[in-house]
């Protein structure tokens, strides 16, 4: 399985990218929300005015379910969609009129996610297992 044309380096890489990338969205941004929840749902951001606890609910759907589908590298692009969609919204809309400075985070995974988007998941994740 690891004898293919493909570069082993690149792989290696792809796998950091998304075990950073997508460990890092979990533990540090969407456990908590998920372990608050119900302190933060009456005044979490409410971009699209579909109400504090639903945007929540969409918020840590994509920061805890997504974000560890993508550091096994389960249905990873699938998985990648609301967290750049997440992010997006932190960066165009949520942090619009902030500096760059307090927007970096945020611009950083969604440059992350979109790479991993064109990458793939590569040859370390569950994505790459063939049942046969």
């Amino acid at each position: 399985m690891l004898l293919n044309s493909e570069p082993l380096g690149e792989d290696f890489g792809v796998l950091l990218l998304r075990v950073t990338a997508g460990g890092g969205m979990f533990w540090l941004h969407g456990w908590p929300k998920l372990m608050h929840f119900s302190e933060r749902m009456d005044s979490f951001a409410d971009p699209f005015g579909i109400g504090s606890a639903a945007s929540l609910v969409l918020i840590v759907f994509a920061e805890v379910l997504c974000s560890a589908l993508v550091v096994v590298g389960l249905w990873t692009r699938a998985a990648l969609i609301p967290l750049l969609i997440a992010m997006g919204v932190v960066v165009f809309m949520i942090d619009a009129g902030e500096p760059l400075k307090e927007r970096e985070l945020a611009l950083f995974y969604l440059l992350s996610f979109a790479t991993l988007l064109f990458t793939g998941s590569g040859r370390f994740s569950i994505d790459r297992i063939k049942f046969q």
